[in-house]
């Protein structure tokens, strides 16, 4: 189950295009057994992520989670701590239901301030480390500084980028698939 905002819900983007369709056909392709649901919503903060998770679980199922929340609160400013706590909020929900979990990074745009934005950076290695969970690093490694690689906003990436997405990803996922 893929739990994620706007950059795994495929903003933008035809449906077919985003990591998380490129995802499902290349489990088809490695002929891994799994059924991937994606519960990513555009706009989701930390915050509805932890108001909706049990609800998500229960209907899913699901063996494994790829948690890509945290990017909207950095965005708005929201508090780290506020984000940190929602996030181990889920990562716990997870655990309890069964379900392992692949914690996905974000970083923030440098215009909002060193300090915030290492404090932002860190929830994700502190988390993964505390809970002992995989991590990648930061999704949008490889072109996050590229601006050809991003919409007209500037924020969500193009087609073009979403299999190094799914690449990124997938170096940290493919070890967690049995």
């Amino acid at each position: 189950m893929v739990f994620g905002d706007s950059m795994s819900s495929g903003y933008g983007l035809p449906q077919e295009a985003g990591w998380v369709s490129l995802l499902k056909k290349r489990l088809q392709q490695e002929r891994l057994d799994y059924d991937v649901v994606n519960t990513s919503i555009s706009g989701e903060t930390t915050r509805g992520g932890l108001s909706r998770i049990a609800r998500s679980l229960a209907a899913h199922h699901p063996s494994i989670v790829i948690l890509e929340l945290g990017g909207n609160d950095g965005l708005r400013g929201q508090p780290v701590e506020a984000a940190r706590d929602n996030l181990e909020g889920i990562i716990k929900a997870c655990q309890l239901h069964g379900a392992k979990v692949l914690l996905i990074g974000m970083r923030l745009p440098p215009n909002y301030g060193i300090a915030y934005t290492q404090k932002f950076q860190s929830i994700y290695p502190e988390l993964a480390k505390h809970y002992s969970l995989p991590l990648t690093p930061f999704m949008l490694e490889g072109f996050g500084y590229d601006s050809g690689m991003f919409q007209p906003d500037g924020i969500h990436p193009t087609a073009a980028a979403q299999p190094i997405i799914l690449d990124n990803i997938w170096k940290t996922l493919k070890p967690m698939l049995n």
